[in-house]
């Protein structure tokens, strides 16, 4: 598994120490090299790595794409999640038009994994570049440029579908109602294609019944339509009457009363070092 993720420009990381041969020293051996700061371009040494290729946009706008890389770079962590363990590529992405200008703030990427290596630089850009695409199998193949991460499904089960709306203490029926959601998420998928394109009517740009990517709220707009002509297998609701309630003498077990966790604001004084 190979895992990329975007970071702030002005992170600080760290090459990896140089093997000392010399005898062995007390202390603890040397977990960091030379420090590598993303905001001071003195601190960076040559990227072990380079790759430039051209970009042509939707409307014809040719980008030439520069990718420096730089590897095995190391980052701080702490007492539990020791990261000078985990080693990762830094990819700086420089996106210049014809006259060589840049057109965006240069972007920095990490990518992480014992699978790193096998994936080119260019692999790299189109897989961050394709993060909010919807995956077409469940399984994650960095390789052929699909990602299992999609933002625009976490924004529209919370949107239409209501999947943070239900609210309990019990994790077991958070969870059935998330598995509630993502079947109905699957539905609207399955009946992306008998359903029809009803734009609104300020949709002005677009035609009715097109032959375009129906989204997922569009064919929610049209779902009502499609469940009258399927049908549905299970009979209709019938009116229950009234509940008997609680028989006399019941009682309900209590919630348990979990302890409140209080976290202790860090203090931004500098301690005094000692000599």
């Amino acid at each position: 598994m190979v895992l990329i993720a975007r970071v702030r420009s002005n992170r600080i990381f760290y090459s990896t120490p140089q093997l000392q041969q010399d005898e062995k020293k007390r202390g603890c051996p040397k977990k960091f090299g030379e420090r590598f700061d993303l905001a001071v371009e003195g601190t960076w040494r040559l990227p072990d790595e380079t790759t430039l290729f051209k970009s042509t946009t939707k409307k014809g706008r040719q980008f030439t794409v520069t990718l420096d890389a730089w590897n095995h770079m190391l980052m701080r962590g702490t007492q539990e999640e020791q990261m000078y363990k985990c080693p990762f590529t830094l990819v700086r992405v420089t996106v210049t038009d014809d006259t060589g200008c840049a057109v965006w703030k240069p972007m920095w990427l990490i990518v992480m994994g014992k699978q790193r290596e096998c994936i080119s630089l260019a692999e790299v850009y189109h897989c961050y570049r394709q993060r909010f695409d919807i995956a077409e199998s469940l399984r994650v193949r960095v390789s052929r440029r699909k990602t299992f991460q999609d933002e625009h499904m976490f924004r529209f089960k919370k949107q239409r579908l209501l999947m943070t709306n239900y609210q309990t203490p019990e994790v077991e029926y958070e969870e059935n109602w998330i598995r509630l959601v993502m079947l109905a998420y699957v539905q609207l998928w399955a009946a992306k294609d008998l359903s029809n394109h009803l734009p609104r009517p300020w949709e002005r740009s677009h035609e009715p019944n097109n032959a375009k990517i129906i989204s997922p709220s569009t064919v929610q707009r049209d779902f009502q339509r499609i469940i009258s002509e399927i049908g549905k297998p299970g009979n209709s609701p019938k009116p229950r009457g009234n509940s008997t309630g609680r028989v006399r003498g019941q009682t309900q077990t209590k919630r348990i009363k979990h302890p409140v966790i209080k976290k202790s604001q860090k203090s931004n004084i500098p301690q005094p070092q000692a000599a």
